[in-house]
């Protein structure tokens, strides 16, 4: 398998879609580790099976409408297997193994077919302490942006997903990129005020365009920065509200489609007529509440 990732919009050749069957019963409260399922849990709109396969059977359509090889993890009974982003990444040609939260540790076994057909060479494993998920690290060219935490109380958050020392190591591996380390905020139970991972509060579509939500980072100057490698005019800012529901978490076929929740009106309707973006709309409202969207969703292996 050959693996090319140099940014987040080429046109995708290959990916691996999380599996939506046999997520589980229900957690219980404590049992949560990102915030969205704890808001979802007290409001009694966690998502049923039905939902989440409906979803991502969608999904999976649309990739094939555009000729995306699509593979996906043996499937593990009564474990949710929905977000694929966070068991591994794909940085060049090297595929890095994700040290994931001790909760969904399981998850990377169904992946050892896929991990086969990557051969080791092409496989880094990352020490034990080097906490890191594919969530948090976004290739765009000669920048790697990577989402973390800073803070002291980093251990005692369980949406605190990538350390300091994960940043260190890849820097080590990937000499030549512009690593740039953004401090995002952190809450356990309340997902208007903490970002889980750097895609639910910044992603770049096109070839020079992102989403992006100004709150999500500790220092307005990494917001700033963003900005300025961007562009302001380039930047499509969403609210508070809809970063809760997940704008910033939709997924790049190509430069020019997009993967789209089909309610974000008003994200769609600028990236069609403000960018000319053609926008793949499907539900994909259940599958929110779990704290993940469609980004989330997917590994991508190779780009064009």
């Amino acid at each position: 398998m050959n693996l090319n990732i140099t940014n987040e919009t080429a046109p995708l050749k290959s990916v691996v879609l999380g599996l939506p069957n046999s997520p589980g019963a229900i957690p219980a409260l404590e049992e949560s580790y990102d915030a969205k399922s704890y808001h979802s849990l007290v409001n009694g709109i966690y998502p049923s099976e039905e939902g989440i396969i409906s979803e991502m059977d969608a999904f999976e359509k649309v990739l094939k409408k555009y000729d995306v090889e699509v593979y996906r993890p043996h499937l593990i009974k009564e474990y949710n297997q929905v977000f694929a982003r966070d068991v591994a990444f794909v940085i060049d040609d090297k595929m890095i193994i994700s040290n994931i939260i001790q909760d969904r540790y399981n998850e990377q076994d169904a992946y050892r077919k896929i991990f086969a057909r990557v051969g080791w060479k092409n496989i880094i494993n990352l020490p034990d302490t080097a906490h890191i998920e594919g969530g948090d690290v976004i290739v765009w060219n000669d920048f790697l942006f990577i989402g973390t935490c800073f803070s002291e109380d980093y251990r005692n958050f369980k949406t605190a997903r990538t350390n300091e020392y994960a940043i260190e190591v890849l820097k080590e591996y990937f000499p030549k990129k512009r690593i740039i380390d953004l401090e995002l905020h952190k809450n356990d139970m309340d997902p208007m005020k903490g970002i889980l991972h750097l895609d639910c509060t910044f992603n770049p579509v096109g070839t020079d365009k992102c989403i992006i939500y100004k709150d999500g980072f500790v220092d307005e100057s990494d917001y700033r920065l963003l900005l300025d490698i961007f562009g302001e005019e380039n930047c499509f800012s969403v609210t508070q509200q809809e970063m809760f529901e997940m704008c910033p978490n939709i997924f790049s076929i190509s430069p020019e489609v997009v993967v789209s929740d089909s309610s974000f009106t008003r994200l769609n309707n600028h990236l069609r007529n403000e960018w000319g973006m053609t926008v793949e709309e499907i539900p994909y409202r259940e599958i929110s509440k779990m704290g993940g969207l469609l980004r989330c969703s997917t590994l991508p292996l190779a780009r064009k």
